[in-house]
């Protein structure tokens, strides 16, 4: 029978490996050629995966929950079923052994390393420890004083010298009776004073940990965005900037747009990304990310803007690819659709990767500012916290008005303060006047 091994295949975007979620087949079934037969969950999304070849399936070498690198073995298929295993007479007590038998026994008996753990000779057990790097336990040196007569020993006793302390004077340092009777002559040591006992205290006890809860196994999507976090971290020299700004303008035009009800209504996001887009335009700087094996810095020839959403399965940053390309109205579109398929948990490998800038509505969790992390390996992120009433100055003249702040976080490798400030600057006047905006854009 041929036996044909399944590997896990390149999922593409620097995806290293997959979680089993759930096999769809098991050992004995026919196989077709693309027949899904694995559902795998990846720091992007969850698939499935199809076999190659047709066949049956005679094994699968991992379990639900577990995670296989890229071009591990997942499953083997051969081309009919496994042959049940063939019945015969057992052998007779005293027979003599079979090849494999004979041979292992001759193994165990030569101290060959093929014998169970923890057994073997003691040779093999020694050169079992240094391969492990365990210490070899050697004899303990005898600490017993060097002396033949039970004469000199009774003397020492009956007088309390101590023959460990001795230096014989005899051949190779045997201790004689003249060397006990000068030990005996020299006057003992006076002896030393024991030290005041030291005042007593009360201990405290340690503190005991509180009992635990419960654990949350951190892998899947959760693991991933883990890692991806802290790698931002790690690597990336990140600055925060950020702005207040006065959205009443854009509220009123917002509540225009929307009025006549003849299209889906848009919402702050979409106008936002709009802005976002035009801003990038402006300032590529921002639209890049930074190469460090090649040591260079690769700015983005349009946006593929990613959009940080809450979901089932955590923070997910779905991208609108050629956002650029698209008005507010199209922007609405593409969010809608990206948002509903993460909460759905449908969204794909494409969906979730080539981003290039991320915008970060957090003001829906009733937030004011953030000092948000950027998604590595893009080079900056635009936060936006929530719009609310607040006292500002018009005209000289104290309002209220409907005030937000902006905050940007980017990487100081791709730019200096100025070129942030700038962009930070664009997408605040963009809020400010609307109407103008959009005249320009």
């Amino acid at each position: 029978m041929t036996a044909r091994e399944f590997t896990l295949p390149d999922l593409g975007e620097g995806l290293t490996d997959a979680e089993i979620v759930r096999w769809m087949v098991k050992v004995g079934d026919p196989v077709e050629i693309d027949q899904p037969v694995v559902e795998v969950e990846t720091a992007k999304a969850v698939m499935e995966v199809p076999v190659p070849f047709a066949g049956v399936v005679t094994g699968l070498n991992a379990a639900e929950g577990d995670t296989v690198a890229v071009g591990s073995v997942l499953l083997v298929v051969g081309d009919q079923a496994a042959p049940e295993p063939a019945s015969g007479p057992v052998p007779a007590a005293g027979a003599a052994p079979g090849p494999e038998a004979a041979r292992y026994i001759e193994e165990e008996r030569a101290g060959s390393g093929n014998v169970l753990v923890g057994y073997g000779t003691a040779r093999t057990r020694e050169r079992r420890r240094r391969r492990r790097g365990r210490p070899v336990p050697v004899a303990p040196p005898t600490d017993r004083p060097r002396t033949m007569s039970p004469v000199v020993r009774k003397l020492a006793r009956d007088n309390g010298v101590d023959l460990t302390r001795l230096t014989g004077t005899g051949p190779d340092g045997l201790i004689t009776r003249a060397d006990v009777e000068k030990a005996i002559q020299r006057p003992a040591p006076p002896p030393v004073p024991e030290p005041a006992p030291a005042p007593r205290t009360t201990a405290r006890p340690a503190p005991e940990m509180l009992p635990e809860l419960e654990r949350i196994p951190l892998r899947g999507a959760r693991k991933a965005a883990a890692e991806a976090f802290a790698r931002s971290r790690r690597e990336i020299p990140e600055a925060t900037t950020w702005v207040d700004v006065d959205a009443t303008a854009l509220l009123e035009l917002r509540r225009e747009i929307n009025a006549s009800g003849r299209h889906a209504p848009v919402s702050l996001l979409a106008l936002f990304a709009r802005f976002v887009t035009a801003g990038l335009a402006r300032h590529p700087e921002l639209n890049s990310r930074v190469d460090t094996e090649a040591g260079e810095i690769v700015r983005f020839d349009g946006v593929n803007l990613a959009i940080a959403v809450q979901a089932g399965q955590g923070l997910v940053a779905p991208v609108v690819r050629e956002a650029h390309r698209l008005s507010a109205r199209g922007l609405q579109a593409e969010i809608t659709r990206l948002t509903d398929a993460a909460r759905a948990g449908s969204l794909t490998v494409p969906d979730l990767t080539a981003g290039t800038f991320t915008l970060n509505n957090y003001g829906g969790f009733g937030v004011d500012g953030s000092a948000p992390i950027i998604n590595h390996p893009q080079a900056a992120m635009l936060g936006v916290g929530r719009i609310i009433d607040r006292p500002w100055v018009v005209d000289g003249e104290l309002t209220v008005r409907k005030v937000g702040q902006l905050s940007l976080a980017f990487d100081h490798r791709v730019c200096d303060g100025a070129p942030a400030a700038a962009f930070l600057r664009f997408v605040a006047d963009c809020v400010e006047n609307p109407h103008d905006a959009f005249a320009d854009l």
